[in-house]
């Protein structure tokens, strides 16, 4: 019979899966570190996420083995984390990894004092030395021998890197106003780093970056310099038809092992879905070229069908594995697309997929071929069509029948499992995703989608003071929010308020940024820290500012207020943003490729930027008409407001924005004023004279 531990109580699906180990875990929290101090006996914390690979690797080598546990058990206190429950945590131990081994990545290890000072810090280790990488075998009793013969050692290591932490975290008294340079800077690092043959930025492994993507499109249009969009189409549509993507349920998988997009580690993550759709919709937008909106409207089908909460919110990921091997539900052999396809068929989804009998994907471990294929597109419909001597139409038509019977079978395998927990911060950013792709592709059903979700975590992720919560899972909201779930929401709302003009919202928005300024604003550094000023204190508080799978919340934060700065007229708003910029100025000049979202935010504030007031009833086909003027293009420095036309007394919107009142329709016609810093052009009414003064002409600006 297998006892369980103190995980079992837990809400985690990461911590459950380690309920049942022989490892005596505990939760974070002052349990353990009351023991450790009792005992006299260091802390060993590992961290990981429930659709990691290398962590399930590591848990069937190590922490299922009872040698392993017994050693560890006698030698610690063992702590595990959910990284994606406390990102706080992971970010300060996670810093502590790079700044001993000058790299990181999951699951992380660090041994620790009882006082949560780290001494130690690593990634993955298996149950014995392998490869030149030490065992847990070995690696136990080294640090077990070091704790109680050399302790006086051991304290002055753990004391110089809490102090290099500090010193890491402490405001930066080089202000900087970041602008034209910095930008000029990061465009040309990525044109350095980019692949003219795959796409993307760099070598192998290559991560989908869609900020990268975005900041790209921003430069364009402010320079009309082609390569930055060349960059980003290139990339584009290397990722759609590469392994990255799955072809038949849709979505994108984490990253790409490979330089080429083709053989990826399987997890899906929500983030991706919301980041990912956002550039292809940007895309879209900037170009007119309907591929890139077909592939945002594949990825929210994905989302909406298999990662949505009952709730109305959606789920944190998928795993990778399933039956214990990594992307065995996504892998076909030569011999079953036979039997399930027809000779005719299969002959086609070979071509097209690039199916091989031999098999197509190597085991990463041996590099052995096990006859099994990763479906992807060798070529665009297009070329593909020609290359067949088909009409492209028809190979789409039978495309989607190899499609539909492949799903079809597919789902009778054992599905990866579902991480359900509800994150506050990701669902921001779908939220996001789904108010845009409402408007720009016209899915009423998608921007529903997007208020179901608002309305699930305002009411089941806050709480008694109205203060947000990070974590749903299982009927329990709990663990205080982080500053990325206050930016990433507040975006999501403010996008969401621009695809149904609902002031409430607006005012969502509005009140939860003001709680963010409250709690998380740095009031000497600039910028906002990424605890709450009465949340648990860990060894500092950091200021995070780089992007990296996701935006930093500073930088979303940015964005946010700058937007909502011209969308209400509350001009502390922007002094709060160039106090942001500023007191992150340094950082982004050091390194700007790697703020390209904070860039994004910096391009907003360079302007010009503009404010474009829609006057008129939302169900008049006249109103449509210049609202869809908006929608339909990629106007990345202009906010829109929708006032209905003037009733008894005074309307949320105007009480909200007040710079709207005196503003009209034009002799019972809807009408549309371009404002900049809230003064504004003549009314028009005809959505050509709305592009005129956009200065729009198509899909570029002028």
């Amino acid at each position: 019979m297998v006892t369980l531990n103190r995980l079992a109580a837990e809400k985690s699906p990461y911590l459950l899966q380690h309920s049942r180990n022989p490892v005596d875990w505990y939760p974070w929290g002052a349990e353990a570190f009351e023991r450790a101090r009792a005992d006299d006996r260091p802390i060993f914390l590992s961290i990981g996420y429930s659709t990691c690979h290398w962590c399930h690797v590591m848990e069937r080598e190590s922490f299922e083995d009872p040698d392993v546990a017994r050693l560890l058990n006698e030698a610690f206190v063992c702590v595990k984390v959910d990284r994606e429950e406390r990102p706080d945590v992971d970010a300060i131990y996670m810093a502590v990894c790079q700044l001993l081994t000058g790299s990181g990545g999951w699951p992380l290890t660090i041994i620790m004092t009882p006082d949560s000072e780290p001494f130690f810090a690593g990634t993955y280790f298996p149950r014995s030395a392998r490869h030149g990488r030490i065992g847990m075998l070995d690696l136990v009793p080294q640090i077990r021998s070091a704790w109680s013969g050399r302790r006086a050692d051991v304290r002055q290591s753990a004391h110089r890197i809490r102090s290099a932490l500090e010193r890491m975290a402490a405001s930066d008294i080089r202000s900087r106003q970041p602008g034209s340079e910095e930008i000029e800077a990061a465009y040309g690092s990525l044109k350095e780093a980019f692949d003219p043959l795959q796409g993307g930025f760099g070598r192998a492994p290559k991560f989908p970056s869609p900020h990268n993507l975005s900041f790209l499109l921003r430069y364009w249009r402010r320079t009309g310099d082609t390569e930055a969009l060349r960059m980003v189409e290139t990339t584009l549509r290397a990722m759609r038809r590469g392994g990255i993507f799955d072809q038949l349920g849709y979505g994108f998988h984490r990253y790409s092992t490979d330089a080429r997009w083709f053989v990826p580690h399987f997890e899906k993550m929500l983030y991706d879905q919301a980041l990912m759709a956002i550039a292809y919709l940007e895309a879209f937008q900037a170009t007119g070229a309907e591929e890139y909106g077909s592939v945002a409207a594949e990825i929210v089908s994905y989302v909406l069908r298999d990662m949505a909460d009952p709730g109305g919110a959606f789920h944190a990921a998928e795993d990778a594995d399933s039956e214990g091997e990594e992307g065995k539900y996504y892998l076909w052999t030569d011999q079953e697309l036979r039997d399930l396809l027809g000779p005719d068929r299969w002959r086609l989804a070979r071509e097209v997929y690039g199916v091989v009998q031999a098999g197509n994907f190597a085991d990463e471990a041996t590099g052995l071929r096990n006859g099994r294929n990763i479906l992807h597109l060798g070529l665009g419909t297009a070329e593909t069509a020609h290359r067949l001597g088909i009409a492209e139409a028809e190979l789409r038509t039978e495309l989607e029948s190899v499609r539909a019977i492949l799903l079809n079978a597919r789902g009778s395998r054992v599905r990866p499992v579902r991480d359900d927990k509800v994150l506050t911060d990701w669902n921001g950013l779908m939220i996001a995703a789904l108010s845009r792709a409402g408007v720009a592709l016209g899915e009423v059903r998608y921007t529903s989608a997007a208020e179901k979700a608002a309305r699930f975590l305002l009411s089941s992720l806050t709480d008694e003071r109205g203060r947000l919560l990070h974590r749903y899972r299982d009927g329990e909201a709990a663990i205080p929010a982080l500053a990325d779930d206050y930016a990433f929401l507040v975006w999501g709302l403010t996008e969401l308020y621009q695809a149904t003009y609902e002031a409430g919202w607006l005012e969502h928005a509005v009140r939860l940024n003001r709680d963010f300024i409250e709690h998380f604003l740095d009031p000497d550094g600039g910028g906002f820290f990424l605890t709450a000023d009465d949340a648990e204190q860990l060894l500092v508080r950091s200021r995070e500012s780089h992007d990296g799978a996701v935006p930093s919340a500073n930088s979303v934060a940015l964005a946010n207020l700058l937007r909502l700065a011209r969308l209400t007229g509350e001009t502390a708003l922007d002094e709060y943003a160039a106090a942001t910029a500023r007191g992150l100025g340094s950082r982004v000049a050091l390194a700007p490729a790697s703020h390209t979202h904070f860039l994004s935010g910096v391009d907003f504030a360079l302007g010009p930027a503009r404010e474009v007031v829609v006057v008129g009833d939302p169900a008049d086909p006249a109103t449509e008409e210049l609202l869809g003027t908006l929608h339909r293009r990629f106007l990345p420095r202009t906010v829109s407001l929708l006032k209905r036309p003037s009733v008894a007394g005074p309307d949320s919107l105007s009480e909200l924005v007040p710079f709207t009142r005196p503003l009209e329709s034009v002799a019972g016609r809807p009408a549309a004023y371009v404002c900049r810093d809230f003064v504004c052009e003549r009314p028009v009414t005809v959505p050509e004279d709305l592009d005129r003064l956009l200065g729009l002409s198509g899909t570029t600006e002028r």
